[in-house]
């Protein structure tokens, strides 16, 4: 006999307002295996278990889970991975199912969400501060995490290991004169997750014994306080194993830029250059040049103009685009891309970051 499992739906719903990129997040209340549940109610990204009864299909199933929790309406959706790890769901070592959860991509605009779920938007670096170069290179890397890593790289037991670990921290954080890749969003949260820097790796070790003081009260798990010590610096935490998904979405997300237009599913009908570049700064997390990425764009056929402009920019009035749809049918890879990434600066006056933590 096959031991039970439970399919779970997760969405990753992502939005830019006003050049900050958001996720839509739901408190995590709990009552079943599908229904994260954790000290604090952390927050939760929608999700919901899959009714081979009533849902025709895993995508339906989604939107009916978003719509109910959320009060939203999905327009562009793609499966993003499926996430099935042993006792992801605390649950399950206590004899509860073993939950695989089926995630997805969403993108769209902002709107109000209501439904049953607590939704609320969520700055998306609010959860991984060391993801945003915009304003230059985050303090919290040479602050707290390479040293971190550089202990960790010290403590390896023999030279081979040492030289894998020193390379993994070098190419995902660029460090070591290695260069900032922005969509190894994943492999730089798991590095976090390693070395015990982030809440949830800490949360997710199993308690000393089953008779220990505090260790189980009920059927949960007691968990660290998250605002106590180094953790704090770390990002909010989110239920579960919600915030390895959510990097899984942004290293997904900076990659499609390159090949497909997946930025204009954020934008209104109508645009300027200059919102489309602040878009696409806010999801890859770095600033542009103006003029290359502009020629780019136009030299790409991504957009066309609609003889109409802007005059709220303060300034003289900026000309209105739209994106060709034709440039599906022209071109097999039509994406924006990240042309001429500036150069970031080092940690210095930097800024937003550091005053948020």
């Amino acid at each position: 006999m096959y031991p039970p499992v439970v399919i779970g739906l997760n969405a990753v719903v992502v939005a830019v307002t006003e050049e900050t990129p958001r996720i839509l997040t739901v408190r995590a209340t709990g009552g079943a295996a599908h229904e994260p549940s954790l000290s604090g109610s952390p927050d939760a990204i929608p999700f919901g278990q899959f009714d081979p009864g009533s849902d025709r299909t895993l995508e339906l199933g989604l939107r009916r889970w978003v719509r109910e929790q959320t009060g939203l309406n999905l327009g562009y959706v793609e499966q993003l991975y499926t996430f099935g790890d042993r006792n992801r769901d605390p649950a399950e070592g206590e004899g509860g199912p073993r939950v695989v959860s089926v995630a997805y991509l969403a993108l769209v605009r902002e709107g109000k969400p209501s439904g049953r779920g607590g939704a609320r938007w969520c700055e998306w670096y609010r959860f991984f501060p060391w993801e945003d170069w915009r304003c230059g290179r985050p303090g919290i890397i040479d602050k707290h995490i390479a040293p971190a890593l550089s202990r960790w790289s010290e403590s390896a037991p023999d030279s081979r290991i040492l030289q894998d670990r020193r390379e993994r921290s070098d190419i995902n954080f660029g460090l070591g004169g290695a260069p900032w890749v922005p969509e190894r969003a994943l492999e730089r949260y798991e590095l976090v997750y390693e070395v015990n820097l982030a809440f949830e790796s800490l949360r997710d070790r199993e308690p000393e014994s089953p008779a220990s003081p505090g260790a189980r009260r009920g059927n949960r798990m007691r968990v660290p306080d998250p605002t106590a010590g180094r953790i704090s610096r770390m990002g909010d935490p989110m239920a579960l194993d919600h915030r390895r998904i959510l990097a899984t979405a942004l290293g997904r997300l900076r990659g499609k830029l390159k090949y497909r237009p997946v930025v204009f599913e954020l934008l209104p009908p109508a645009f300027t250059l200059f919102q489309l570049q602040r878009v696409v700064e806010a999801l890859a997390g770095v600033r542009l040049h103006k003029q290359n990425f502009r020629r780019l764009v136009e030299k790409g056929g991504l957009v066309e103009g609609t003889a109409r402009y802007d005059r709220r920019t303060g300034g003289r009035p900026a000309e209105l685009f739209r994106f060709r749809r034709e440039v599906l049918r022209e071109r097999p890879a039509p994406g924006v891309g990240l042309p001429g990434i500036k150069k970031q600066p080092a940690a210095g006056a930097h800024r937003k970051d550091e005053r948020r933590m």
